[in-house]
């Protein structure tokens, strides 16, 4: 679908991975970023006009890509979908179910197609290991690792990191929520999750570099979440499923930036369709809650039951 035209809001690094992806398959009209030099460098690369204004960058294009900082995302998707735009939103979707909400009413609102970035479903093993769910019986427990090093350099390098208000959490919301994601995707509906965490390895952040859970499925499976950003050098994310007549077991790929680029070729298509995309609103806002809610529960010590509203 060569005559997209995108607008990207966020030039920082993840920005350049959505340049790169849209590119390969659309144009690059607008960059938008509050440092122009950010923006620019952007643009000298992947094309398109740089801006630090909101103000008229949608005017021209016919989606937009929003990479801002987490807790900055419903306000730009919002905006971008009430002038009409499709949107694509990296992960999560935003750090509250409100601001996730707000997303979804103004997606139906506009009649739009929205995605939001979870690109390791797009990778093969993760398809393959979805298609074998129906052949493992009865799905008994699984198992969702993200277990990544980030020196107190990375915290340190961006103001708006490690903070409530902004990053939204830390090594589970921003790290771990993808394999959170995939493990939803596999298992089902959660019910109810059981946590704790902790801060180890960094210093000067308001968040989480370590944390583990229980989920309870709806089926009664019950699976294990461990996400953090202290184990140094850091392993490959790992997601496994187990039932009574098989297991499925998910390692890391070289091939996240071919899983990206699917991602964006999903959406393209979808669009192009009309049709939901692989990862949409509700998916984001499920995987979003689970994290909240392990968070409410390593917070106050207590199991906290997921309600399934959509």
């Amino acid at each position: 679908m060569g005559g997209l035209r995108f607008a990207l809001v966020g030039a920082g690094a993840i920005g350049e991975t959505h340049a790169r992806s849209i590119t390969s398959s659309a144009e690059l009209a607008v960059v938008v970023d509050h440092s122009l030099d950010r923006a620019r460098r952007v643009t000298a690369e992947f094309g398109g006009t740089p801006t630090t204004s909101l103000a008229g960058a949608f005017e021209h294009v016919d989606a937009v890509s929003v990479c801002l900082p987490s807790g900055a995302h419903a306000d730009a998707a919002v905006l971008a979908l009430r002038a009409g735009k499709h949107v694509v939103v990296e992960k999560p979707i935003d750090i509250t179910l409100a601001a996730a909400d707000r997303i979804i009413a103004a997606e139906r609102e506009s009649g739009r197609t929205v995605a939001v970035i979870s690109q390791r479903r797009f990778q093969a093993e993760s398809a393959a290991a979805h298609r074998a769910i129906g052949d493992l019986g009865r799905i008994t427990s699984g198992i969702a690792e993200s277990t990544f090093w980030r020196p107190q350099e990375y915290y340190d390098s961006k103001p708006w990191r490690g903070t409530w208000a902004l990053d939204g959490g830390g090594a589970l919301m921003n790290q771990g929520i993808h394999a959170v994601d995939l493990l939803l995707w596999l298992m089902g509906e959660p019910v109810e999750v059981l946590a704790r965490s902790a801060c180890l390895a960094h210093e000067r952040i308001e968040v989480e570099d370590t944390v583990a859970a229980v989920v309870t499925f709806a089926s009664g499976a019950l699976g294990t979440i461990t996400a953090t950003t202290a184990a140094n050098p850091g392993l490959p994310v790992r997601v496994a499923v187990h039932g009574d007549r098989g297991s499925v077991v998910i390692g890391e790929s070289d091939a996240l930036d071919d899983a990206h680029l699917a991602q964006y070729t999903d959406f393209l298509d979808a669009v192009r369709d009309s049709r939901p995309p692989l990862v949409g609103t509700a998916d984001a806002r499920r995987a979003l809650a689970v994290v909240l809610a392990v968070y409410e529960s390593a917070h106050t010590g207590k199991p906290v039951a997921l309600n399934g509203e959509r």
